[in-house]
């Protein structure tokens, strides 16, 4: 076979390159089958990614490393110091002497430094405002007992029964709020307590020969209580 022969033969045009076979109308009437005949499928959407850098807000994250720790450490020395507190009252119950003086005007004064420790751990989340409440309600009560005292135990019992009531409120509220924490539930049961036990210190104010005994019962209760919600505290921290 000559060489025009064999360029015949593979395509080739004389002195051209090789025929393409898209460019012929067979060709084309092909290609257009093809593409009309391929399904197009629609682009995946790219997948939704968390923000970077946004907190993720759950009930156990104040546990981990909020005001948790703070609180457990706050609600021990509460504890500490309603045992020591009810012991030494007990002890000088009988009648108001200087003793009695100074232990019944330190107790809400010491509600009122506890209350101020615990509103500057809660910088860290939001302050509970009931907060802010108790320390002016214990404020007053301190200033109310200082001048009552003169006055024997019956005033001193309205006025603790006054006091008692309020922040008993106040602490169940807070302790509402505070819920998702753990270990809140026994400061709630001790607010609603301190409300039935103010109620009965002003019914007590009206009897012969009351003393300031039930004050002593009542602090030591409510220490227990601080101690419980401490430990609860403890426990839901090491399980979250």
């Amino acid at each position: 076979m000559r060489f025009g022969d064999d360029a015949r033969a593979g395509g080739l045009g004389p002195g051209g390159p090789p025929a393409d076979a898209g460019s012929s109308p067979q060709g084309i009437t092909d290609k257009l089958l093809i593409d009309a005949t391929t399904p197009v499928f629609p682009a995946a959407a790219p997948a939704e990614t968390e923000p970077e850098g946004e907190p993720v807000n759950t009930g156990t994250a104040a546990v981990d490393g909020g005001i948790a720790p703070s609180l457990r450490q706050l609600y021990f020395t509460r504890f500490g110091f309603a045992i020591i507190w009810a012991g030494l009252l007990v002890a000088t119950a009988s009648t108001i002497n200087p003793l009695s003086v100074a232990l019944l005007v330190l107790y809400p004064v010491f509600d009122v430094a506890a209350a101020i420790v615990d509103a500057r751990s809660s910088r860290s989340t939001k302050p509970v405002s009931g907060l802010y409440v108790n320390i002016a309600i214990s404020l007053l009560a301190a200033v109310g007992l200082a001048v009552v005292v003169s006055s024997g135990i019956p005033g001193v019992l309205r006025v603790w029964g006054a006091w008692a009531i309020l922040s008993g409120l106040v602490q169940l509220a807070v302790g509402l709020t505070r819920r998702k924490l753990g270990g809140q539930w026994p400061m709630i049961i001790s607010g609603a307590i301190s409300t039935v036990a103010g109620t009965s210190f002003i019914l007590q104010a009206g009897q012969q020969g009351t003393g300031l005994s039930t004050l002593a019962g009542y602090a030591a209760l409510g220490g227990i209580f601080f101690l419980v919600s401490a430990l609860r505290l403890g426990r839901a921290a090491k399980t979250a």
